[in-house]
């Protein structure tokens, strides 16, 4: 799983970076085999004025699955991003339940062959 974090108007720190990784990590981890890639935009609308401005898109690639495009918007970056990463993986967890593509049944069977 390749994750590309992108900033806008303010630095990426190493914190922030490996909050973005472990949230994708514990939200895509029934997913990591078939996730191709995940891009990450974080940004601050108002810089230093404050807000309810920090928001972390997400899209993430799929093999077999059209793209998921999740965004969250919340006054703290790091709250942002969990809530980006949780609906992403839900998601994509509820496309895949309602049947779709040929991901679906090949998750299906690893399923069950994991439970015998």
């Amino acid at each position: 799983m390749e994750v590309d974090i992108q900033t806008r108007n303010f630095v990426l720190t190493e914190g922030l970076r490996s909050h973005v990784q472990r949230r994708l990590f514990f939200a895509m981890a029934r997913f990591q085999g078939r996730v191709q890639r995940i891009t990450v935009r974080l940004s601050d609308t108002n810089g230093p004025r404050g807000g309810l401005d920090k928001c972390c898109h997400l899209q993430i690639r799929v093999d077999g699955v059209p793209d998921i495009v999740v965004s969250s918007t919340e006054k703290d970056l790091y709250a942002a991003i969990s809530g980006s990463a949780e609906r992403a993986g839900q998601s994509l967890r509820r496309y895949l339940k309602r049947g779709h593509g040929a991901l679906t049944r090949s998750l299906t069977r690893s399923h069950l062959f994991a439970v015998e």
